[in-house]
């Protein structure tokens, strides 16, 4: 009873706070990975105008490690007063529930959702030397050599490797997965040839796919890419499980108030709707999407739900 009446009153005391001006004083935002990476530079194209429609200087904080777990259980553990904000991604609230079972963090439960800021497209590509000039030619020159093709990931439990395990289970093929210690060594071996297969964000394939060095035969997106009109989206190929885009979003600790969740997902849209913003994130391969609390929710929970039966079913488990 009195840990209920604690809570109460700390939730209506944030309330409080929210009505009387919030906010009041510098907004930090956590980003679990470090800095020069997609989701640092995501946050920091919003933050400085995210700071200017609410009126203080939202300073980012970079806290990564373990995939980033580290940033994000740091986050669960704020106050929910609205000045500790932190950004989620599909590796933070799709994967990391699905591969480490030791996680500090519940995913669906620990977090305030905001809204989902941007979506980079994921795309399939393959070494011009494999024989097949699509993914109908691909999927069957693999079905008769099954795990003598093999794809490169960023490295176990990333978002390629569960791509992968995901296409495998899709299109009933069998590769052979090899990680590697981020996507830059995995992209230099597709290049050379050392795998046939990559899985990528598409920003660091794109300028390979344009060069020819490697043949795109799918991405994953809600529809085809403007710098790739001629590749299909996995969706296109009856592959749609496959069709989920990388992703980064506003999250807050559990219990921010309504009425502060209101005002950061109003703020964040009129970010997202500014021709520089757009124009920023469009150079990074990214979609703005500023989508409801309520749809952004969903979205973790089926992400994490599709993660878990992967990662099962390909028996990926990390300590």
């Amino acid at each position: 009873m009195a840990a209920a009446s604690a809570a109460l009153a700390t939730g209506l005391s944030f309330s409080a706070a929210a009505q009387s001006g919030y906010p009041t004083k510098p907004i930090t935002l956590v980003v679990p990975f470090p800095a020069g990476g997609t989701t640092d530079i995501v946050a920091r194209i919003v933050a400085d105008k995210l700071g200017q429609q609410l009126g203080q200087a939202v300073v980012v904080d970079n806290r990564g490690g373990a995939g980033g777990s580290i940033g994000t259980t740091f986050l669960s553990k704020a106050a929910p007063d609205g000045y500790t904000l932190g950004i989620a991604t599909a590796s933070t609230h799709g994967i990391n529930p699905a591969v480490y079972p030791r996680l500090s963090y519940d995913a669906t439960k620990d977090f305030t959702p905001i809204t989902n800021l941007a979506s980079v497209p994921n795309v399939m590509s393959i070494h011009p030397s494999v024989k097949a000039t699509d993914m109908k030619a691909f999927i069957a020159l693999a079905q008769t050599q099954p795990g003598k093709l093999a794809y490169g990931s960023a490295g176990n439990g990333s978002v390629s490797h569960m791509m992968g395990e995901l296409f495998k289970m899709s299109s009933k093929t069998e590769l052979l997965h090899v990680p590697y210690k981020g996507v830059g060594p995995a992209l230099n071996d597709a290049l050379a040839g050392q795998v046939q297969v990559l899985f990528d964000n598409l920003p660091s394939s794109l300028p390979f796919i344009e060069g020819g060095k490697l043949r795109a035969l799918a991405v994953a997106a809600p529809k085809r890419v403007a710098a790739l009109p001629n590749v299909p989206t996995f969706a296109e190929l009856g592959l749609g499980e496959v069709n989920d885009a990388a992703w980064f979003g506003l999250i807050a600790p559990a219990n921010l108030p309504a009425d502060l969740q209101n005002k950061l997902h109003a703020a964040a849209v009129k970010v997202l709707a500014l021709p520089e913003v757009k124009a920023k994130l469009e150079k990074l391969g990214a979609t703005p999407v500023g989508d409801t609390p309520a749809h952004f929710a969903a979205q973790i929970k089926s992400e994490v739900a599709k993660n878990k039966r992967v990662a099962a079913a390909a028996k990926i488990s990390l300590d």
